[in-house]
């Protein structure tokens, strides 16, 4: 039964050690999230400090701004920082995938909010019948045992410390405490897959046992401690199965698809690999294959599956301009480089590069390869593609991810770091003035 008790004892047992913890309500003017809005504001007066977030999607004519009024209307009246978003021609929609387009939005929102005002959590007003539809959407999937065990209680900062309780309990805690809602009619609507789940599949299972949801809250207690026993298992098998934890992470790919389809699914899984014909292909896919998620780019490397956090190597993408030009007489400038060298197969190599300075096209910078790449070696006539040049040297995928070029303001390649300076910028007989530039680790 939802009581003030029940619920500060739910909230409770998400935050656990938190010390003094700040939230961000998102409040959307329906019986759920404006009783989840009492119920903080009950606690005001224990320490907790929260703030209210609404947002005005305008789909609904006069009925999207009285849900915004009841939100607006509640705030003012118990003295609560309220924050609106109203969306606007600037705001395209897109003529399909509504929802999402307005999930996207709102949690950017609330990203913002939450910068801006330094709160630690985000709290929505999930609740047992949301978890009840997502475990059968999840079902239709075949999405394992994290999808059956539903939406999270406490996930990356975001609480919902209602998902224990039901909507008719819910509802009735409203009427008790003659807390002003508003119902979004467009919920009765059949029209997407979740809101016919609710209205019709729902109500039929109820039928089948007046204590069906009930159980279903044990259930999904039930699932949530296996999916923790089975989450430890998993990743007692992936420490077996681990070359190298530091930087990227290396698993042994023969010894993986060894494993259960299960085991091989949890483990890719959460380099954000999901779908079975995607893990097919990256058992068979050659030494050199590459495959994306949103946050890894997994390289095949041999017996090797790599895992490159996106996130965490902007260095991949991003170009360093070299400005710390330092004179050294009236014919000699240098440039010291040594701060952006990386150990090669474990070894950092020195080396002193002289370039004409006069032929330079400033500003230099390092970056990574790129498709197509070439330069003109020093000891080889002609040109060569740097893709060549690392095969022939016969570098590990890992260490081509390590290495920077050199190149020139017209990004013409002036060396391959540490390997080898291009001929065409070097300094001769003739050179005047020289740039030097080195690595002296």
């Amino acid at each position: 039964m939802l009581t003030q008790s029940a619920f500060e004892e739910q909230l409770q047992n998400l935050i656990q050690l938190s010390d003094n913890p700040t939230y961000l309500l998102a409040v959307s003017g329906g019986a759920d999230s404006m009783v989840l809005a009492y119920l903080f504001n009950e606690l005001q007066g224990s320490g907790y400090e929260f703030q209210v977030a609404h947002i005005n999607y305008k789909l609904r004519g006069e009925d999207s701004d009285s849900d915004q009024k009841v939100v607006e209307d509640f705030c003012y009246k118990n003295n609560i920082k309220f924050h609106l978003y109203e969306v606007s021609e600037k705001d395209e929609q897109p003529e399909n995938s509504i929802q999402l387009w307005a999930r996207e939005l709102r949690y950017r929102f609330f990203r913002e909010i939450q910068e801006k005002e330094n709160l630690d959590f985000l709290v929505t007003a999930h609740h047992l019948n949301d978890q009840l539809e997502t475990f059968i959407i999840n079902l239709s999937k075949a999405s394992g045992i994290n999808g059956l065990s539903g939406i999270p209680a406490n996930e990356k900062n975001i609480l919902r410390p209602l998902l224990n309780f039901s909507k008719e309990e819910i509802y009735q805690f409203a009427e008790e405490n003659n807390i002003n809602f508003r119902e979004d009619l467009s919920n009765k609507k059949s029209d997407y897959l979740r809101n016919k789940i609710r209205n019709e599949l729902v109500p039929k299972l109820s039928e089948t046992n007046e204590r069906f949801l009930e159980n279903f809250r044990k259930s999904v207690s039930y699932l949530n401690q296996t999916k923790n026993f089975v989450s430890h298992q998993i990743d007692e098998i992936e420490k077996r199965l681990l070359i190298k934890a530091e930087g990227n992470i290396v698993l042994n790919k023969e010894k993986l698809n060894q494993e259960t389809e299960f085991t091989q699914f949890e483990i890719l899984r959460k380099y954000g690999f999901n779908q079975p014909e995607e893990i097919e292909k990256i058992f068979k896919a050659k030494t050199g294959s590459g495959f994306y998620s949103k946050e890894f780019k997994l390289i095949i490397n041999r017996n090797e599956l790599i895992f490159i956090q996106l996130n965490l190597n902007p260095e991949i993408y991003k170009e360093i301009l070299l400005t710390n030009i330092t004179e050294l007489n009236q014919n000699q400038l240098s440039i010291d480089i040594s701060e952006f060298s990386e150990s090669i197969n474990g070894i950092i190599t020195n080396f002193n590069w002289e370039f004409d300075a006069e032929k330079i096209i400033h500003p230099l910078k390092l970056r990574k390869k790129k498709e197509g790449d070439w330069f003109c070696p020093i000891g080889f006539s002609g040109k060569k593609k740097v893709s060549k040049f690392f095969k022939d040297e016969k570098l590990s995928i890992l260490a081509k991810q390590k290495i920077w070029l050199l190149t020139d303001g017209d990004d013409a390649i002036l060396g391959i770091i540490p390997f080898r300076q291009d001929r065409r910028h070097a300094k001769d007989e003739k050179t005047r003035k020289v740039l030097i530039i080195f690595n002296e680790k």
